[in-house]
């Protein structure tokens, strides 16, 4: 099903985002702290509220003056909106507010579905001065559809390739029921791949070939001591040699877990990623956007870039351009293809965001 709509009121930079509608593939753009990036970190926050991890995350995160609109002298609640169905308009909403010691405590939780008798209507369910939700626990006996939509949200983020990065590192063997977030168990879940979707891992593997010529295949066992723990391990076209995640480039580890998001058998319901075109290259980049495209056939799917080269790929149907008003407010905007029809003739989507005729540059007054 996916998401029809979201709303965001008082988070970070987003005072107001008013109703943002999305589609099957959405693109957000813009300059640098505009506020991208405060978009797609607002599903991690509503991916902790539902696991009821939230004042965990907030305390680690700078309390509630760094998720407060301008901190708590300007905001006196922060207030979200997630609608997963169009004509039912079957949803959830919340509304914080902030304590004195820097906590965010909830003021009120909503949940919008449709009874017996087909007809839609909003209930509260509770929660005041709760540190955490009570979605998942209020609604588990009584509504089938929404916690199944909040368990699809996932939100990817495979930046860090450090020497300590956690998909560098070894992982358990039966860590393969889905994808984490960081990578942190793709040695473990190519391993299944492997094992149990043949097609789908020669596929990732023919990916990571196309871009990484010397790439000769993964080899993936379990450790021969220690045979709880599976490594990422590859070879080098025409070597015997085992190589680990350690001797790959940060781009080709980072497109091997995104060629593993993207092109595996049971996709979620909802993919979310940062900037996932960071480190690749142009050639990696146009790859990438194919696996977007194929993906979106069969799931939702929510990014940011910078990448002229990743949005040439795309229509402007499935670009959201994302501006700062008043170099304090952030503004989302979709573009539309029948819009820009006599501009599209002639230039490229990509062109037309260097030329600034979409918006989401910076603006002169900003360097003055």
């Amino acid at each position: 099903m996916g998401i029809h709509s979201i709303r965001i009121q008082n988070f970070k930079s987003i005072k107001d985002s008013e109703e943002v509608l999305l589609k099957q593939l959405n693109v957000l753009i813009g300059a640098n702290g505009v506020g991208k990036s405060n978009f797609i970190s607002f599903f991690k926050f509503l991916n902790r509220l539902y696991e009821q991890q939230l004042q965990l995350y907030i305390a680690q995160n700078g309390m509630a003056d760094n998720f407060l609109h301008f901190g708590r002298k300007y905001s006196d609640s922060l207030t979200g909106e997630i609608i997963f169905d169009s004509k039912s308009r079957e949803g959830y909403k919340f509304s914080m507010i902030p304590d004195l010691t820097g906590n965010l405590l909830f003021s009120e939780e909503w949940y919008n579905t449709i009874n017996n008798a087909g007809k839609y209507f909003c209930s509260s369910i509770g929660s005041s001065g709760s540190v955490e939700s009570v979605l998942k626990t209020r609604l588990t006996a009584t509504n089938n559809n929404l916690l199944p939509q909040f368990a699809g949200l996932k939100l990817f983020h495979f930046h860090d390739t450090g020497f300590n990065a956690k998909m560098k590192q070894p992982c358990n063997t039966h860590d393969y029921a889905f994808l984490q977030e960081d990578g942190g168990n793709i040695a473990a879940f190519l391993y299944r791949l492997q094992e149990s979707s043949l097609a789908n891992f020669r596929m990732i593997e023919k990916v990571v070939q196309s871009i990484a010529p010397f790439f000769g295949g993964f080899y993936l066992q379990p450790d021969e001591i220690n045979g709880q723990q599976i490594f990422l391990r590859w070879r080098e076209k025409g070597f015997d040699q085992l190589f680990t995640a350690h001797n790959l480039s940060d781009g080709t580890l980072r497109m091997i877990c995104l060629a593993t998001l993207l092109l595996q058998p049971n996709l979620p319901e909802v993919i979310i990623i940062d900037e996932p075109e960071l480190g690749l290259h142009p050639f990696a980049i146009s790859k990438l956007a194919s696996m977007l495209q194929s993906a979106a056939e069969h799931t939702q799917i929510i990014i940011s870039t910078q990448s002229v080269t990743l949005v040439n790929h795309f229509e402007a149907d499935d670009i959201i351009v994302v501006d700062r008003v008043d170099n304090h407010e952030t503004l989302f905007r979709r573009q539309s293809t029948e819009e820009l029809s006599v501009w599209l003739k002639d230039y490229s989507l990509g062109e037309l965001w260097e030329k600034n005729v979409l918006g989401g540059r910076p603006r002169l007054e900003e360097f003055t």
